[in-house]
């Protein structure tokens, strides 16, 4: 085995180590004598590769958002030829696929999205950076392939799901949250709700085509100045 190989299998171990208890408790109660005396890493291999706690944790969270990045982009090459709507459910529910096989890196996704440590708020919003980009290159497309209403444009229309994909995960985690034994048909049901609101909106159109125009003459007495 050579120096390099070595090296990689010493980092591969204790990164199972710390994804093991970051995983389970979160950054706060996680220290390094802890994964070290519950693992069986020396201290000296641990501050060879890893300074401190945020050091190993940063390393953790950049793992997770690449193994998730490239998760969906391998799950979105088998979704090409859907329809729009059912390739745009499709990515927002591959996340969630991700961490049912991965529900450790759920938690370190979540302590570093959801509930991040302030002094490394900035460092993991760099680091987050490329799922960033993926997820506006993919809606950018999909805003693209859509039949928008007059006077929306597509930069807008992009901007407003990159927006509203946040609060659709929100909402699913809270779904997730309140329905601990939810199956994936339920899960379904409730994606397709939430992106029928995201994407067709709540409120009737009264003035649509089909619809007739409401009556918009003042009451009697209003005092309404008319110029002639």
């Amino acid at each position: 085995m050579t120096q390099k190989e070595r090296q990689e299998r010493s980092k591969e171990e204790i990164y199972q180590a710390a994804l093991e208890e970051f995983g389970t408790f979160g950054y706060d109660q996680v220290n390094m004598e802890r994964i070290c005396g519950k693992h069986g890493i020396s201290k000296g291999m641990m501050y060879h590769y890893y300074s401190n706690k945020d050091d190993l944790f940063l390393s953790c969270v950049k793992r997770t958002f690449t193994d998730l990045k490239a998760y969906i982009e391998q799950e979105m090459e088998t979704a090409q030829g859907k329809n729009t709507l059912d390739t745009v459910k499709n990515y927002f529910l591959t996340r969630e696929y991700f961490f049912q096989f991965h529900p450790k890196q759920k938690v370190i996704f979540e302590n570093a999205m959801i509930r991040p440590p302030k002094h490394l708020a900035e460092q993991i919003q760099q680091l987050r950076a490329p799922i960033r980009e993926m997820n506006r290159k993919f809606l950018s497309q999909f805003v693209a392939r859509m039949a928008l209403r007059p006077g929306l444009d597509y930069e807008k229309a992009t901007r407003y799901l990159e927006t509203m994909g946040s609060s659709f995960q929100n909402s699913l985690a809270y779904y997730q949250g309140e329905n601990t034994e939810q199956d994936l048909h339920s899960m379904l049901e409730m994606v397709e709700d939430l992106l029928d609101m995201i994407l067709f909106g709540v409120l009737q159109q009264v003035d649509g085509p089909s619809s007739p125009a409401p009556n918009r003459e003042p009451p009697a007495g209003s005092g309404r100045n008319e110029c002639r």
